[in-house]
């Protein structure tokens, strides 16, 4: 069997006020166009889907209008799809008797609570065909587990929540596995040692939990197929994966090679997995390289040479500029230097030229500096229960608190 691992679509997301449809409508042109040339027999897409929780009607179109291109283009293409942290768990799950229908499978929530009795498990156990019409791998289609969704045990962490529904869900299938099919694993979470991009990934505490062993996915999986964290890597064991997100969500990942993962089995054995670039239609600029006073920044605008691209696909710019006090017409001069060049300004980043010297002269060390982390939202509402020494504080209050600040994040990037 053959697949494609993919995550993080993100779609209808904007950058500093600038669309992304056009670029993720390439995307998802490509990814069509890469399953009928690899063959593929299933897609899995392991969260993130939209951007927000509650998705523009254009966000929406262009997710219903993939999925019915690709079936209508590879009828017997399987596709299974879990909800992020970013998605809304009813809205994914509301179409899902319909897409069931046609071969895409849709887990939006997970409720570890309830019994696991067949029906339960036939929800989140999702069987592949292979070509000759046999079962050739099962899938867990595990979406992201709110605190609320799982069972938690006196003195036990998140962690052992997580780890006890992954655990019950892969004894439970056992039975109907066989010896001849791969056991794939899907997930939305944050492992431990993995690479964060700070600036577009949201902060997943539960329970003061940020990051989750690898030890929470059973150890008779043959592929875990994560979503959540942007830059492509392994944690832990080959096997283990985050595909990343298919296009840059900010500039910080500007870098990271973006591309979805074909991984193929051979029975119940993993026989290979392959990164497939995916393209960059938009460019991302930093324009200078590094922070740099007005008149060289300005200078190095006006030498920029940028080949022409339709409107909402011409290159995103971040200017860096190193100055104590800006002028109060930067802006102005901004775009006055890049004045007919087909470029989008997607803002102004200023660092002070004394924090630019003390950042160049602590570089290297190991100086005590004064640490923020009180300053976080996580880290001030434990201080204030910490202070009512005289009450038990119930799991349920933090449980609230992580929710409302989830909602909190969701409203802000609306």
């Amino acid at each position: 069997m053959k697949l494609i691992h993919s995550s993080d679509w993100h779609l209808g997301q904007t950058l500093k006020g600038h669309d992304r449809r056009a670029e993720q409508q390439v995307f998802l042109g490509w990814l069509l166009d890469t399953l009928v040339e690899r063959e593929a027999d299933a897609l899995l897409v392991a969260g993130d889907i939209f951007d927000q929780a509650n998705p523009s009607p254009e966000a929406q179109a262009q997710y219903y209008q993939f999925i019915a291109r690709a079936k209508k283009v590879l009828p017997n293409l399987s596709v299974v799809v879990i909800a992020g942290n970013h998605d809304s768990p009813l809205r994914l799950d509301a179409p899902h008797p319909v897409l069931d229908a046609f071969g895409v499978h849709v887990v939006g929530r997970h409720d570890a609570r309830a019994p696991l009795d067949e029906r339960l498990l036939e929800r989140l156990a999702v069987p592949l065909m292979d070509r000759n019409g046999r079962i050739g791998a099962w899938v867990l289609a595990v979406p992201f587990l709110r605190p609320g969704d799982l069972v938690r045990v006196e003195g036990g962490s998140y962690e052992d929540a997580v780890r006890d529904a992954y655990a019950r869900l892969a004894d439970a299938l056992e039975p109907c596995r066989g010896s001849d099919a791969a056991l794939i694993v899907m997930g939305h979470l944050h492992a431990q040692d993995g690479v964060v991009s700070g600036d577009s990934e949201r902060r997943l505490i539960v329970g003061d939990e940020e990051a989750l062993s690898s030890s929470v996915f059973p150890q008779c999986a043959t592929y875990v197929a994560l979503g959540h964290l942007h830059k492509p890597q392994a944690i832990g064991a080959e096997h283990i994966r985050y595909s990343g997100s298919p296009l840059p969500l900010s500039f910080t990942e500007m870098d990271y090679k973006h591309q979805v993962l074909e991984v193929r089995f051979d029975g119940a054995h993993l026989a290979g997995i392959e990164a497939l670039r995916t393209p960059r239609p938009v460019k991302l600029l930093r324009v200078p390289e590094r922070f740099a006073p007005l008149d060289e920044v300005l200078q190095a605008l006006k030498a920029l040479e940028i080949d022409a691209a339709q409107q909402d696909l011409q290159p995103l710019l971040e200017v860096q500029l190193l100055a104590s006090l800006p002028p109060t017409d930067l802006r102005a001069q901004v775009e006055a230097a890049l004045a007919d060049k087909p470029v989008r300004l997607a803002g102004i980043t200023r660092k002070r030229p004394e924090l630019a010297a003390r950042s160049a002269e602590t570089a290297g060390e190991s100086a005590t500096r004064f640490d923020l982390s009180g300053l976080k939202p996580q880290a001030l509402f434990e201080r204030l229960l910490g202070e009512h020494t005289d009450i038990e504080i119930p799991e349920e209050v933090r449980g609230a608190f992580h929710e409302l600040l989830d909602a909190v994040h969701q409203e802000g990037r609306a």
